[in-house]
C-alpha cells in the first residue's frame, strides 16, 4: 500500500535530483531557449513550482490566505498548466522564480508530514495520478517534477552543458 512517507521520499528525491540539474547553470542561461519558440529553464521551474503547490497543498486542504506569502496568484497563473515560455521581461523575475521554488518546496515539506492518512485517503475529480485520493495528487507531484527534469536535462544539453548523470 502506498503511503505518506513514500510520497514525501519520492518528492524529496524528485527535488534532489532537479537542483543537481540547476546547480551549475549561469544566470543568464535561465531564459535562453535553444530551439526557438520552445521552453527555456525558468519555465520550466516556474511550472514545476506552480505544479508542486497545486498537488501537494492546494488539491489537499485548499487555498489558505496565508499561500500569498509563498506562491502569489499571478505566479500560479503565469506558470499554469497551457502556459507557454516567455522572454525574461514578462514575467517574474528569476529571482522570484527561484524563491518561490524554494518556499512552495518548504511549505510542502512542512504541511506534508501532518496530513492525516483519512485526509489522503479522500477522493478527488479528475485529472488525477494512480488513484482518485489526495494521496495519488501527492505522489503525482513527484513525478510530475520529474518529467519536467527531463527537459531541463535536455536543455542544458543544447546549450552545451555536460549530462549530470
Amino acid at each position: 500500500m502506498l503511503s505518506l512517507e513514500v510520497a514525501v521520499r519520492q518528492i524529496e528525491f524528485a527535488r534532489s535530483y532537479t537542483w543537481t540539474l540547476l546547480e551549475d547553470l549561469d544566470d543568464d542561461e535561465w531564459f535562453v531557449r535553444p530551439v526557438p519558440d520552445q521552453s527555456h529553464i525558468a519555465w520550466q521551474v516556474g511550472h514545476i513550482t506552480m505544479a508542486q503547490y497545486a498537488l501537494t497543498l492546494l488539491r489537499i486542504r485548499g487555498k489558505e490566505p496565508e499561500d500569498q506569502e509563498f506562491i502569489t496568484n499571478s505566479f500560479f497563473k503565469f506558470f499554469k498548466k497551457g502556459s507557454a515560455a516567455q522572454p525574461s521581461d514578462t514575467g517574474p523575475s528569476l529571482s522570484d522564480i527561484r524563491s518561490t521554488f524554494q518556499a512552495v518546496y518548504d511549505r510542502a515539506m512542512m504541511e506534508m508530514p501532518n496530513y492525516s492518512l483519512d485526509l489522503l485517503d479522500e477522493s478527488l475529480p479528475a485529472p488525477y495520478f494512480a488513484t482518485p485520493t489526495k494521496l495519488g495528487s501527492m505522489l503525482f507531484a513527484s513525478h510530475h517534477e520529474l518529467l519536467h527534469a527531463g527537459q531541463i536535462g535536455l536543455i542544458r544539453r543544447l546549450l552545451g552543458k555536460p549530462p549530470v548523470r
